[in-house]
């Protein structure tokens, strides 16, 4: 079972580079992805600088596994990329990489969708919101 988990930001370098893997596959003809970027959300007039991310890594690792299982059987996908943060990572910064390929462009649309709702769902990764004035609070994912 493969570990998800990156420490800090997922760089656009990282990103770039798996992607890039994937030009060379004939058979595919869509690629989509999701990047889940930390937002400077102004909450109570504070402004979150950062989240602080942490799992249940075990557990949060078999939950991605089995998403990624069953979106394999429910959708006909060619590959698929997951990588969550771990640890903080700034506003403006990437937290969530999902990458799905397949041979038809409906699918990777639908696909996507249904893996990271399961991500926001089922996985049991927590972030506490850090503020600008260094008070935090736990997020509500919504």
């Amino acid at each position: 079972m493969k570990n998800v988990f990156m420490e800090g930001a997922i760089s656009s370098n990282f990103i770039g580079n798996s992607i890039y893997k994937h030009q060379t596959k004939t058979s595919i003809g869509a690629h989509n992805i999701f990047l889940g970027q930390v937002r400077a959300d102004v909450i109570d007039g504070k402004t979150v600088a950062a989240i602080q991310y942490t799992a249940y890594e075990d557990m949060a690792n078999q939950k991605f596994h089995d998403i990624r299982e069953a979106a394999f059987k429910k959708f006909d996908l060619t590959c698929m990329h997951i990588y969550h943060s771990l640890g903080t990572v700034k506003a403006g910064e990437i937290c969530l990489f999902v990458f799905v390929s397949s041979p038809r462009r409906k699918v990777v649309f639908k696909a996507l969708e249904y893996i990271v709702e399961a991500i926001k769902a089922e996985v049991p990764v927590f972030g506490k919101e850090i503020f600008e004035d260094e008070t935090h609070q736990w997020k509500v994912n919504n």
